[in-house]
């Protein structure tokens, strides 16, 4: 019998996360640990991937995401029985840049969670992993990390200081000659209900399960970078490398 593979994914109750289980779970046998800051919220979920198949297994878990001790017990607890195969990091919640501007705790809040967590978790999760010489890690970004822009900046930072965090697990991973690979993955705007406003105000966005699949494809071939369309690999190319004076003259 194939084992399965042992999958924790932070921020289960996100779309793109239940979509990315969901193409896992159809890959064959798997032992998945949803994690959230309800359980309660996540158990509809793990039911969901339990049907997918006999060999599939769920269990959940809830989650302080700003709870640093809390994380370090989880990673311990994930990894006690054994290595894990994949960590997919994906909780989040898109601020109010507006609210930001006025609250600085709403900046606080939008950075910790957006930023600050999701590092902190990889890098509970990256030591054992790397200690066992195997697994898979997948940071879940934004193409909004690529640049700071007025309509989104405290979460875009966020999603910068995600981004640098990615490329120094993978410098340290490559230095160590690991096998452990890091993805960071920049999903565009995608229909998900973090997103249902501008949904409303007529956004074109990504399905969730589009985007999933981009992703998983990404983490099974260890690659460093994925965007989510493929498109915005192209359209962040120009806006990074935009003038300044030219960008600033832009309302975005």
């Amino acid at each position: 019998m194939t084992t399965p593979r042992r999958i924790v994914v932070i921020g289960a109750t996100s779309a793109i996360a239940h979509q990315c289980s969901r193409l896992w779970a159809r890959q064959g046998p798997c032992d998945f640990l949803l994690v959230s800051r309800s359980a309660g919220r996540a158990e509809p979920l793990a039911a969901d991937l339990r049907a997918r198949g006999a060999n599939v297994t769920a269990r959940t878990a809830e989650l302080r995401f700003d709870d640093v001790d809390a994380v370090a017990a989880l990673a311990q607890s994930a990894t006690a029985s054994g290595p894990v195969d994949i960590v997919l990091i994906a909780h989040g919640s898109l601020p109010d840049q507006p609210a930001c501007q006025d609250d600085l705790r709403a900046a606080r809040d939008a950075l910790l969670v957006n930023g600050q967590s999701p590092a902190l978790i990889a890098e509970a999760f990256i030591g054992p992993m790397q200690r066992a010489g195997k697994g898979r890690l997948c940071l879940v970004g934004s193409v909004a990390g690529d640049r700071g822009r007025k309509s989104n900046y405290v979460y875009g930072a966020a999603k910068g200081l995600v981004e640098r965090y990615a490329q120094g697990l993978q410098h340290r991973l490559a230095l160590a000659d690991s096998p452990v690979r890091v993805t960071l993955a920049k999903p565009g705007p995608t229909d998900t209900p973090m997103t249902a406003h501008l949904k409303q105000g007529g956004a074109k966005l990504a399905s969730a399960e589009a985007v999933a699949q981009s992703i998983v494809k990404a983490v099974e071939a260890g690659k460093p970078v994925v965007y989510a369309p493929g498109k915005w690999a192209l359209i962040m190319l120009v806006i990074r490398n935009l003038p300044r004076l030219v960008f600033n003259r832009m309302d975005v």
